[in-house]
């Protein structure tokens, strides 16, 4: 007879722990070694074991159960009842035909750390089934991974999804997160972040450089927008971190008219260097006034 871990014992919960205490150390295991994501040599016992002890504690009548009878309560032999966690080619809760994501368009799923259902994760991976009983079928969600000016402008994905070929159309202004419905599936967008331009919501922000003699005197440069190069006027005693607004120049508003702005922060360059010329014309004004 072989001998089975506690079930608290491996979710590493008291058994006075609360539900949502069980669940947030469900979520966390399950997130960690899963096999796609864990390579580990037990990494899929693991997973087996963290989903076996999920089912029977989050289930009020099988956690009353176990407590009072422990594994024997769902030993077919002991006469306590059914187990729940055999049966058919299953291996406690799910069946483990997943396959590897390399060459997959879309680069794994989501194993985000923030919010989510922890059973939206596998029930992507294992075609929507409904592992736990008693919950709505859900769709297999997967995640597809655009550049960030794509994401701003819109564009088209062709990706291979159980063999059949779809065309993604990504409207512009999507973002990271964004979620598009099909019948059969979900896609989660994940925009890759871009060098120059940081989002805040249909904003954007930049950051651009000048010299200390273009923000004393003034001037132009060229800052760069979604459509391209901009000329822009730096007026004369521009202070460092000043922010200028170009309006209507951020991103497009998704299925909508409007756009967001583009915010230019100046950060101003002080030589560090100084001829003796420079310096002394330098000195010859009264900058504390």
């Amino acid at each position: 007879m072989t001998t089975k871990r506690d079930f608290y014992d491996i979710l590493s919960v008291s058994k006075s722990a609360s539900k949502d205490e069980i669940k947030a150390a469900y979520r966390k295991l399950a997130l960690q070694y899963h096999p796609d994501r864990n390579k580990a040599a037990d990494a899929e016992q693991r997973f087996k074991e963290i989903n076996e002890a999920y089912q029977a504690l989050s289930d009020d009548e099988k956690r009353k159960a176990y407590d009072q009878f422990g594994h024997a309560a769902f030993d077919p032999a002991s006469g306590f009842g059914s187990n729940p966690f055999t049966g058919g080619s299953r291996q406690g809760p799910f069946t483990y035909t997943y396959s590897s994501t390399s060459g997959n368009p879309f680069a794994g799923f989501d194993f985000g750390e923030g919010g989510g259902d922890p059973f939206e994760i596998f029930e992507s991976f294992f075609g929507g089934s409904n592992p736990f009983g008693g919950r709505a079928r859900r769709k297999p969600r997967y995640t597809l991974t655009i550049s960030f000016m794509e994401a701003a402008k819109g564009t088209e994905k062709k990706v291979a999804i159980d063999g059949q070929e779809h065309v993604i159309k990504i409207p512009a202004g999507a973002d990271d997160g964004t979620r598009i419905r099909f019948n059969e599936f979900d896609i989660t967008l994940n925009v890759q972040p871009d060098t120059t331009f940081k989002r805040d919501g249909y904003d954007l922000y930049i950051d651009r450089e000048i010299p200390f003699a273009t923000a004393a005197l003034g001037g132009t440069i060229d800052v760069p927008t979604l459509e391209g190069e901009m000329t822009l006027k730096i007026r004369p005693g521009t202070q460092p971190n000043t922010m200028i607004r170009l309006r209507g120049s951020g991103i497009q508003e998704i299925n909508g008219r409007g756009r967001g702005d583009l915010y230019v922060r100046i950060i101003v360059r002080v030589p560090e260097k100084l001829t003796r010329r420079q310096r002394e014309l330098i000195e010859e004004f009264d900058l504390s006034d």
